[in-house]
Parts: C-alpha cells; structure tokens; sequence
C-alpha cells in the first residue's frame, strides 16, 4: 500500500501494512528532540504519519487591532485571533498556556452582537486554484491533506462569550445563543467548503465536550443547540466531496455523545483518553460505527511510564483493534515538557515494530 492508502484503510478499517507515528511537541520539545526524532525516523528507516495541514480561507480583513476597543486592558504581548479573541502571556515555564479573553462577555443585548465584526472569510478564484494545485501536488507525493478547524463551533463561540455566559444564554433558550451559535455555525460552513473545495482530503473538527469525568453538559442541551448546527457543517462539506474524511477532537469523558457524532457522520474520534474512558470499552460499543485516533494517555503514560510500558500500551490498543485497523495510535494530546525523550522513542518505534512482528 502506499502511505495515503494504507493511512486511508486504517480509518476505513479494511487492514493496513504498518501504523503512522502522529503526534504534536510543545516549544520546548519540539526545540529539544525534533532532532532525535530525525536521527531515529533514518536509523529505523521510518517515516512519520503522511498527514499535512492545509492553508484555510483568508480573512477580508486580517488587522485585529479593531478588537482592542472590546477590552478595558490587555497584558502586554497579548495576540488577538481573528475572531477578536485575546490571549494574554503566560510564564516562561508555560509559554504555550495563555489566559483567554472574551470580547462578547460583557455584552447586554442582541444588537450590540449584532454590530460586532465577526470575520468574513474571502473565496478568491484565482487564490483556490492555486492552493488546490499545491493540495494536489503534496497528494502525488503520497501525502494526505488536512484542513485542520479545531475550534468548530462551541469552543470558537465560548471563547468569544466566555463560556459560563454562553451557558446561561443556552439555557434561558436566549437569542443571544442563537445569534452567536448561528454566526459561527456559518462561519465554520465556509471554512469547511475553502478546504473542500481546494482538495483536503481529511476535514479535522472538534470543540471539547467532556470534563475529566462526566459531560461538559446534557445530552438535551447538546442536542438542542450544537449536535444540528454540527451536522449543517458536516453536511455542508459532504455536499462538496462526499467522500471527505472527518476527524473529531474533544478531551475528556464523552461517551455518552458518541451515538449523535456518529449521527452526524464523524468518521474519526479524537482522542479517547484512558484517564477518562476505556478503550477496549468504547471501541467494543462503537467499533463497528467509527474509528479512532488517540487512546495513549499524556496526563499518565507518556509523562510517568517508563518506555516498557509506552510501548506496551501501543500494542494493547492496536490489538483491541485488530488486524482491521480502526486506531491511529498516538499520545492523545500535546507532548509536554515532562515527557521524557525515551518515551517518545519507544512510542515511535512501538508503531514501526508492530506489523513488523
């Protein structure tokens, strides 16, 4: 099989040949062991997951400077996303951990959101044709193009609300959620069509919806505000390439919304954290229906196993899975700072040694 082939039977669970490596370092790794990880990719002959991320639309207007009146204060070296959302410095021991500001917190009627300046993504002919062209490119050389829209709709919506407000507008059934929900609902639609329709093969969502051990929220609230506009997304892009893959991050404990992601048509379920479910559980209720990528705790084994036990927990799940495939191992978040080198080798070369036994 080639690599977008066999990344391809993996998900679909027709069998594959051999297990991509996937996986993110924070800073700091990355700046300490993106080296190592090359020495060890040419002395195992081995190359990492054929999975690449995509540009996504532009924005009409990229100069989020106009936000800054949304704040009273902001820290010094605070950015500002395009969704007018700023995230203030943390400390240099956490320089990827920021406090999150929220430009709509503060808003009292449906009018003042309705004046806001949501971003307007730009679909330029000439501009698509030529991404898709690059997108088509990185396919012959055997890669798989993603474009990658985590945050979806609640995160992106909570963030620019803050989330306990953004609760209590969902449940007093306020138009304030409506607006918003709908607002970034559309936005997600055009992104998802920008990348359909420059060639990504592989659309990947997601918007935590589970805590460490129970739902973020009910199942009727879920159901009556994200799960449709969810599927008005998914649909959307299906329209465009029915064929396209779609990938669904959320931490925590989520089982019980696994039944409305597969409703949806969520092919792949990211990342099945072992603190928070059991794999061999949740793969024995939804096997059949959707695939997985993840299950390789960050909070447990990577951080505090030992490399016997890294690679020992890749071969527990891959064989839950079975021969069919099913799961794209990997760690289930960022790799910290306190992930040790070892761990990270053994995990690689758990992925290359197990077809290979």
């Amino acid at each position: 099989m080639t690599e977008r082939e066999n990344f391809f039977s993996i998900i679909k669970r027709t069998g594959y040949e051999r297990m991509p490596v996937m996986y993110d370092f924070c800073p700091y790794l990355k700046e300490t062991c993106d080296d190592k990880v090359e020495k060890l990719y040419e002395e195992i002959g081995f190359t990492p997951s054929p999975m690449i991320r995509t540009k996504g639309a532009p924005v009409k207007d990229s100069d989020t400077e106009k936000f800054r009146k949304y704040y009273d204060t902001l820290k010094e070296g605070a950015t500002i996303d395009i969704y007018g959302v700023a995230n203030e410095p943390g400390s240099a021991a956490a320089m990827h951990m920021t406090h999150m500001r929220h430009p709509l917190e503060n808003m009292e009627t449906l009018e003042e959101l309705q004046a806001y300046p949501f971003p307007e993504f730009v679909f330029d002919e000439e501009e698509m044709a030529k991404q898709l062209e690059a997108n088509n490119k990185l396919k012959a050389q055997d890669k798989v193009v993603c474009g990658n829209m985590q945050c979806t709709i609640w995160e992106t919506s909570w963030y620019m609300r803050g989330m306990e407000v953004l609760m209590m507008d969902m449940m007093s059934d306020d138009e304030m959620a409506e607006f918003v929900l709908d607002k970034v609902t559309q936005l997600a639609i055009d992104q998802a069509v920008y990348f359909v329709k420059t060639g990504a093969d592989v659309l990947y969502f997601g918007d935590d919806i589970g805590m460490q051990r129970t739902i973020m929220m009910s199942e009727e609230l879920y159901c009556t505000w994200l799960k449709p506009r969810l599927k008005k997304v998914v649909d959307a892009a299906r329209a465009i390439n029915p064929d396209v893959i779609i990938f669904y991050h959320s931490c925590g404990f989520i089982e019980p919304f696994i039944n409305h992601l597969i409703d949806v048509g969520i092919d792949v379920l990211n990342p099945v954290q072992p603190e928070c479910m059991d794999f061999k559980e949740i793969h024995d209720k939804y096997g059949d229906r959707i695939s997985f990528h993840g299950t390789i705790g960050t909070q447990t084994t990577m951080p505090f196993g030992t490399p016997e036990e890294v690679r020992a927990e890749v071969f527990k799940n891959l064989d839950i899975a079975g021969k069919k495939g099913g799961l794209l191992v990997a760690p289930t978040h960022l790799l910290e700072p306190e992930v040790p080198w070892e761990n990270i080798k053994a995990y690689i070369e758990a992925c290359h040694d197990y077809t290979r036994q």
